[in-house]
């Protein structure tokens, strides 16, 4: 199969790319492809995909809420762009989304049939893009997501190490809860989706909840540290751009699938382990 992977430099494209190394893979990313411009749509068709992995995004969220138009453009626009040569290529189309869409309120975890609201411009563009990909045409599946990290790039985890070096305490919002996803096990289910006749909606995260303090402490705990953590509120984290309290995606029509995600706190050791120990395949920032 040939497949393209937008974003294929990033953390998620890193792993997709590697996993896929047994199939034609034309990886797609900044500087020569660049969601912003109408170019990018030839560039897709061109390649003439059978399938089409849509990583590539805008994800500083609260950069989103300072370059509303950079983020439209890339989320929104780009993601159009993406589905338009998808459905000119004939090719299947797999759009990676956010639990952002979500606005927080509910008690019990997001289901594909809810209705999204988001609290955020990146949420609101990714949102968008999610439209634009459904009403497209192309034979297309939404994957959202949540809370992602691995082994290229900045996310959370890499940070938590690096701080709990330096620091003799640390500070973690604890009024947000969601699913630490680990970028490997998402690429995993993103291949086995691949091989399905599956299309429409579906939440794809590792399973468990948490929140970002709770995160914390468990990075700490399996770096073999003892460094305090702090809970605070989300009001004294003083970021720019609101977040949702409760962002816990429902993974019951992927089990249903026969896709049973690894727990939370397995694949954060397993990473914790080989960024500590620079032993993880494929290398990365």
């Amino acid at each position: 199969m040939r497949i393209v992977v937008t974003g294929a430099g990033g953390q998620l494209g890193s792993d997709l790319c590697r996993m896929l190394a047994n199939e034609t893979v034309i990886p797609k990313d900044l500087p020569e492809f660049d969601l912003t411009r109408q170019g990018g749509e030839d560039q897709i068709f061109d390649a003439r995909p059978d399938v089409v992995i849509h990583a590539g995004a805008y994800t500083d969220v609260d950069g989103a809420e300072r370059t509303p138009d950079l983020a439209m453009a890339v989320n929104r626009d780009g993601t159009a762009r993406v589905a338009r040569a998808a459905v000119r290529a004939g090719a299947r189309l797999i759009y990676v989304s956010t639990d952002y869409v979500f606005d927080g309120t509910a008690t019990v975890p997001y289901t594909e049939q809810d209705v999204p609201n988001p609290l955020n411009t990146y949420g609101m563009s990714k949102w968008l893009g999610e439209q634009a990909v459904l009403a497209s045409g192309a034979d297309a599946l939404v994957v959202r997501t949540a809370w992602l990290y691995g082994h290229h790039g900045k996310n959370f985890v890499k940070s938590i190490m690096s701080a709990v070096r330096r620091e003799p305490a640390l500070r973690v919002v604890s009024d947000q809860r969601g699913c630490p996803t680990f970028a490997e096990d998402l690429a995993s289910a993103l291949l086995a989706l691949m091989a399905k006749n599956v299309s429409g909606v579906i939440h794809v995260t590792n399973r468990g909840d948490c929140t970002w303090h709770e995160f914390a402490e468990a990075i700490v705990r399996e770096m073999g540290l003892a460094v305090p953590v702090a809970p605070i509120s989300t009001g004294e984290a003083g970021r720019v751009a609101k977040r949702p309290r409760f962002s816990v995606l429902n993974q019951d029509r992927l089990v249903s699938l026969g896709i049973v995600m690894p727990e939370w706190r397995r694949s954060l050791a397993q990473f914790v382990n080989r960024q500590a120990s620079g032993s993880f395949t494929g290398g990365g920032a």
